[in-house]
């Protein structure tokens, strides 16, 4: 009996450490698992926090890129201006030496240009004293009038150079057409009113407001010299006709013919 209450008792013993032991296993494992839980959890978010840091850097770099690209696209659209305004400027540039050439040359075209406007003027007032005397008066105020304006600094030379031209024209009109005004004849020291009339610089004649007496110019004796009777009526029709008081016909006019070159 002795040994097998001893055998119980071992066992009983055995039995008792072995249920100790399970117990402290449990608890060891309950630990443990929940040490490996909270580390779970720890890597989980530190998963999280690397995922939205993986996240955040994309949105960044896509950002980035984008911004990278506008700035491409903004330099090319740049340099194509900055290279249509470099043509530009080069050709301003051009421009600003062609200038430059012309305003250097215009010394020497004043140089040139003056001179010849005075000899376009004393051409214009010897034609006017060779010439039949047409509105004498009105063209002898125009050449005076051209020399005054040539001695003022106020008045461009481009101005002064397209006065003269003007008054060329005039003097060509006076060569064209039938044309009549009243003025004053003095004739055998009688100033008389008249009707001067004068087609083209063919003929310049005058007739008496009262219609009895006519006179034609001799330019060639620089003289009146006084017309038959037989050109009054004549006369006072072509008066007519340039006033257009009157149809145009063919009418009958003294005229002093050139003489033929020796």
């Amino acid at each position: 009996m002795t040994t097998v209450i001893k055998r119980s008792k071992i066992a009983a013993a055995m039995a008792g450490v072995m249920a100790l032991t399970g117990v402290g296993l449990a608890s060891a494992n309950d630990n443990v698992l929940s040490q490996l839980q909270a580390e779970q959890t720890q890597t989980n978010r530190a998963n999280a926090a690397s995922q939205e840091r993986v996240d955040s850097l994309f949105e960044q770099s896509s950002d980035l890129l984008a911004d990278y690209r506008a700035v491409v696209a903004e330099y090319e659209a740049l340099k194509m201006y900055n290279d249509h305004v470099q043509r530009l400027v080069d050709d301003q540039n051009a421009t600003l030496d062609s200038l430059q050439r012309q305003i250097d040359g215009i010394e020497e075209t004043r140089q040139g240009v003056v001179p010849l406007m005075y000899k376009m003027i004393d051409s214009l007032d010897e034609f006017v004293q060779l010439d039949i005397p047409i509105h004498r008066e009105q063209r002898e105020r125009r050449v005076e009038r051209l020399r005054e304006v040539m001695v003022r600094s106020e008045v461009t030379d481009s101005e002064k150079f397209r006065q003269i031209i003007e008054a060329y024209q005039i003097e060509m009109d006076y060569g064209v057409g039938l044309i009549a005004y009243e003025g004053t004849l003095n004739f055998e020291g009688q100033d008389i009113a008249v009707d001067y009339l004068h087609v083209g610089r063919i003929a310049f004649l005058a007739q008496s407001l009262d219609m009895q007496n006519a006179w034609v110019w001799d330019n060639d004796n620089r003289e009146w010299s006084r017309v038959d009777d037989s050109f009054l009526n004549p006369l006072t029709q072509a008066i007519r006709m340039s006033r257009r008081q009157t149809a145009f016909d063919v009418v009958r006019l003294p005229v002093f013919a050139a003489e033929n070159a020796e």
